[in-house]
């Protein structure tokens, strides 16, 4: 029975080809239908097919020259739709993701400024206030950092120790002595990063945020290029060839009266396979991308987890003020000894109760909907982007799958007629694949597609900390700029020493994006060994200089550390 139907197709679909070629009525319904055209283009009649150059026919035909340039649009505008339809899910993925990252990265430095403004309240009142707008700019600059800024998080940490040193001083190193003139002030500011009374917690909270930093600033970059890779494709200008081919195989038969016909699958499989040639190179670099964010976010835990590092900031803060409280002696005697000239006024009362009122509380832990977590969101995301990772190896076969062509058994059009099958040879999917393709001539590689192909190598080396940014690369992975040879090349690997290039200064900021690729960033000319209490008492007697000495030499040391 089902060999009787499939026959009465054939000859149905043979038959309209032939019986309506009288009046080319079904023609004209179809072209104005899907608003190919004009209807002025339309012939009254069959006629001589002599100037056509694509839907050529031995027969009468119902298409006129400009009805094939009309189907010729019509064609390369279905399958650019097809194209953004089948990506558009996608492309949602990538975007909406994007918004709950940076969504995310905005909620946590509000919960991290506020959690640390508390602590302050309750074991450090005293400098809570005062404090408070160095807080809100510390984590204002963590959030331009993570959001693409170019800023340098050893000076935008250290900016803020600056800030907290004289406050600290004076309410609780040496409280009682009063108030402070601008002066004396700025001095004692200016000595943060000299007599480190913090220790090494600035240096290591700035390298916590550096670290966790460039991966969550990586993760974001990478999410915009998958955006702009599927942007691209989307939009890609196929050749003349193609365009040609996808008129032949989709309206062609129209000019023979066949308007119900679908392509066989391999004729549809050749075409398709052509006009995504370069597209499919794609897929290898694709597949790596997605694994790549995998790794990534396999290594976003402890020291690389944004979410502990930031929420841990209060800790952080504690620690740093309790470790000047416990070296309160020492630091005091630093301080009057370089800031001795610099005029104190006396307090008019102190009360001991007051200067010792402070009682540190232990607070709870944030609460926080597990849900919302950055690693939760992270792999909810990469659990859906893995089932997008053979997008482009099997675009073309999922377009001619999902519609394009006939079904199995039916009766198909192959390029001149309707037959049973196709029996042509089916290539392969990529450039090289299609030398011997009879349907489609492919000339090369598409210069838009490997251009996106070398953005992907770079991002697949920065994602598995195989290369180390360059100055400004992140945001040229985004924008398509290169350097003078032109292209990402993505050549670089662990044994090539890329990691060792540039100079020292481009080395340090370097270093904070990409810590995980080296590791001796800790060790480069920002940070400032802590001053050991044997090297401060074997200076102690050259420091015992006259007021008039200090007054010439506070100066010169002021333009040395704005230097």
């Amino acid at each position: 029975m089902s060999v009787l139907l499939r026959c009465c197709v054939f000859l149905c679909l043979c038959g309209s080809g032939l019986g309506e070629m009288d009046t080319c009525s079904e023609v004209h319904k179809v072209f104005q239908l899907r608003q190919i055209g004009p209807n002025q283009v339309l012939p009254s009649s069959p006629r001589s097919g002599a100037d056509l150059q694509v839907c050529t026919s031995k027969s009468s035909t119902c298409c006129t020259k400009k009805m094939e340039e009309k189907y010729q649009v019509a064609a390369r505008r279905d399958i650019q739709n097809l194209l953004q339809t089948y990506s558009s899910r996608l492309k949602l993925l990538l975007s909406r993701y994007v918004a709950a990252f940076q969504e995310t990265f905005e909620v946590l430095m509000r919960q991290a400024e506020n959690h640390t403004n508390v602590v302050l309240q309750v074991s450090y009142q005293k400098i809570a206030d005062p404090a408070a707008g160095s807080v809100r700019e510390l984590f204002t600059d963590v959030g331009l950092f993570l959001l693409g800024s170019e800023l340098n998080v050893d000076e935008f940490v250290q900016r803020f120790f600056d800030a907290l040193l004289p406050l600290v001083y004076n309410h609780y190193i040496s409280p009682g002595v009063g108030d402070t003139s601008p002066g004396y002030a700025e001095c004692v500011r200016s000595l943060n990063r000299v007599i480190k009374p913090f220790g090494t917690v600035p240096d290591l909270f700035a390298d916590q945020i550096a670290t966790s930093g460039v991966s969550g600033k990586l993760l974001l970059q990478a999410l915009h290029l998958g955006i702009e890779v599927i942007n691209t494709t989307d939009h890609l200008q196929m050749s003349r060839e193609c365009r040609r081919a996808l008129l032949k195989m989709q309206y062609c038969p129209h000019c023979q009266g066949i308007t119900h016909s679908k392509p066989c699958m391999g004729y549809c499989l050749n075409v398709m396979r052509g006009c995504l040639a370069s597209m499919a190179e794609i897929d290898a670099h694709w597949r790596e991308f997605v694994r790549s964010l995998e790794g990534l976010s396999a290594r976003m835990h402890g020291a690389q987890d944004l979410e502990q590092v930031l929420l841990g900031a209060h800790t952080m803060l504690h620690d740093a003020i309790g470790h000047a409280e416990k070296n309160g002696p020492r630091l005091s005697a630093q301080v009057q000894k370089l800031c001795s000239t610099s005029i104190r006024r006396p307090a008019q009362s102190v009360s001991i109760q007051d200067a010792n009122s402070r009682v540190s509380i232990p607070l709870k832990a944030l609460n926080r909907r597990s849900d919302d977590s950055l690693s939760v969101m992270r792999k909810d995301f990469l659990k859906t982007l893995r089932t997008f990772s053979t997008f482009y190896g099997g675009l073309a076969d999922q377009m001619c799958l999902q519609g394009l062509s006939s079904g199995d058994g039916l009766p198909c059009w192959n390029g001149t007629y309707i037959v049973k099958s196709y029996t042509r040879r089916v290539v392969g999917n990529g450039v090289r694949a299609q030398s011997t393709n009879p349907e489609v001539k492919v000339k090369g590689e598409d210069p838009v597609i490997n251009q996106i192909i070398d953005k992907l190598k770079h991002i697949n080396q920065l994602l598995q900390g195989k290369t180390i940014p360059k100055l400004g690369s992140l945001d040229q992975i985004e924008t398509g700029s290169g350097d003078s040879e032109g292209h990402y090349s993505g050549d670089c690997d662990d044994e090539d020493g890329c990691a060792g290039s540039g100079g020292g200064e481009i080395n340090r900021k370097v270093s904070k994006m990409s810590p995980d690729v080296t590791s001796d960033y800790k060790h480069h000319h920002y940070h400032h060994p802590p001053a050991k209490d044997s090297e401060i008492d074997g200076k102690s007697h050259s420091l015992r200089l006259t007021g008039a000495i200090w007054v010439l030499v506070l100066p010169c040391f002021h333009m040395i550390l704005d230097l």
